[in-house]
């Protein structure tokens, strides 16, 4: 009764403070902007604006700073909607489905559902936060360094049901190429140089942004460029606002993707971007219209957006409880309460009962901004989609140029952006999925870092690991997932097999 009284306090104090209501509004302005901008993401967002929050009180610093991250976490759909470029890596899943739709002149629809859906993940992940933190904080504990390899493993093999053409050898190879991305650079246990071949620039490892810069930026230049005609955005924007039976129709794909969302957020270290790809997968396996995501329909949005901002409650459990973040905007957060003087961990509910409550109303106050904000601005993002391709497109180069060199400020990071846009561009031409790229990308250095450190708690020995149930478990959907894609490779190719014959 204590807590719900607590609840209750700050939601009344922060509805009351016209400076806190400010701050929410243009903190979910400024993170929808960045969002939108490829290479800018929440994580910059808010290292950039810790500096601002300094001189504010407690609350206006939390309400300001969490608003510009479930912002920033939402406006990269925009991008990835209207330019098939994700504004932040959160994003790149949306742009599977959210671009086909845009090109069938349903970009105003997509954007609605993607906002929509983000502010559903949000409050999701807002009431998991507030009631059942311990069992979650319980949950996320019990994940040591071999059940997170065998997480990052999982998620890799993901990326044969990411393959549109139904080939997942296809979906495979890519996601392992960018597995071999990531281990370029100084591997993380002790700092030794890996494949940089003597360049002090590659030692620094293959950034994320300007990679997904060029692999869906890029590429997607260089796609458009060699069409004789090309295609065009249907210039009737549609409405924004979805009608409700599109929602109570997938409801169940709805409460998966939140609840998804929430466990990748309380696992430290995973963040949004998981969340989002493994949403999405479990969306398309699931689904009865499985078969047609990747092709433009609105399910293929919602399964990422509730997931992606869901992981924004789930990865204050971890920050709370443990004071451990569970993803890299919420470690932003961590460092800004850390200059207010609060201590996140075991003693924050002794120390400063009122600080989750006033977390968890912060966000419900951010959710409404960014939604009103997302839905109000919706149809003049997508007017957008009507400048025509041979124009718009040479003004996202600078943009794209613009992201990369923002994310390490190093010429080289352009480079590379445009060498990862040359090697999306020869995936496109030989049909190969470039999401698995980007996802094998991220969570390499997870699986890395964590199989090498659980091999040194077992004195090399793999025995011991075998014993763990959460590792069995995993263990078990990974080899799930092989068979699953042998199973569904032999019958590709024996349809491809019958089609040639008969052709």
């Amino acid at each position: 009764m204590e807590y719900l009284q607590h609840i209750a306090n700050m939601f009344v104090a922060m509805a009351q403070d016209p400076w806190i209501i400010a701050l929410i509004f243009g903190g979910s302005i400024a993170g929808l902007v960045v969002g939108v901008i490829p290479g800018l993401t929440a994580t910059m967002a808010l290292a950039l604006l810790i500096n601002i929050s300094y001189g504010m009180s407690l609350m206006h610093a939390v309400a300001f700073l969490l608003s510009v991250y479930v912002g920033a976490t939402s406006g990269g759909l925009c991008s990835a909607i209207m330019i098939n470029i994700p504004g932040t890596p959160a994003a790149a899943a949306t742009s599977l489905d959210g671009f086909p739709l845009a090109k069938k002149g349903m970009g105003g629809l997509a954007i609605g559902t993607g906002f929509i859906a983000s502010f559903i993940g949000t409050v999701f992940s807002i009431l998991i936060m507030l009631t059942l933190t311990p069992v979650l904080y319980l949950i996320a504990i019990k994940f040591g360094h071999w059940e997170m390899f065998l997480l990052a493993l999982f998620g890799i093999m993901i990326c044969g049901t990411l393959s549109t053409d139904k080939d997942p050898i296809k979906g495979w190879i890519v996601g392992f190429l960018g597995f071999a991305l990531s281990m370029v650079g100084m591997e993380e246990i002790y700092a030794y140089p890996r494949f940089a071949f003597g360049s002090l620039q590659l030692k620094g490892g293959i950034p994320l942004i300007a990679t997904l810069i060029g692999v869906f930026g890029i590429s997607e230049v260089l796609s458009v460029l060699q069409e004789p005609v090309p295609y065009k955005i249907e210039g009737k924007i549609g409405r924004v606002i979805p009608p409700f039976n599109i929602f109570k129709k997938l409801i169940p794909s709805t409460l998966r993707s939140g609840i998804i969302g929430v466990i990748i957020g309380a696992i430290p270290g995973a963040g949004e971007d998981v969340g989002a790809w493994l949403s999405y997968d479990m969306g398309k396996r699931r689904s009865k219209d499985g078969d047609k995501f990747g092709t433009g329909i609105l399910e293929g949005v919602i399964c990422p957006e509730v997931a992606n901002n869901a992981v924004i409650g789930g990865a204050m459990i971890p920050l709370l409880t443990l004071a451990v973040p569970g993803s890299p905007p919420s470690a932003m957060f961590l460092a800004a309460m850390n200059l207010h003087g609060v201590r996140p961990g075991p003693m924050l509910n002794i120390e400063n009962p009122a600080f989750l409550p006033m977390v968890g109303v912060a966000l419900m106050f951010a959710s409404l901004a960014m939604v009103f904000w997302g839905l109000l601005l919706a149809k003049p993002m997508v007017g957008m989609l009507k400048i025509k391709r041979e124009i718009l497109l040479p003004l996202v180069v600078p943009l794209t140029v613009i992201g990369a060199y923002s994310g390490g400020i190093r010429i080289f990071d352009v480079y590379l952006m445009l060498f990862a846009g040359v090697i999306g561009y020869v995936l496109r031409q030989m049909d190969y999925p470039l999401a698995p790229l980007v996802l094998g990308l991220i969570l390499g250095p997870l699986a890395d870092v964590s199989f090498r450190q659980a091999l040194m708690q077992s004195r090399g020995m793999l025995l011991p690991l075998l014993q763990r149930p959460i590792g069995l478990v995993l263990m078990v959907a990974v080899v799930w997932l092989i068979w699953t894609g042998i199973v569904r490779a032999r019958a590709y190719y024996r349809k491809m097999d019958t089609l040639d014959a008969s052709g």
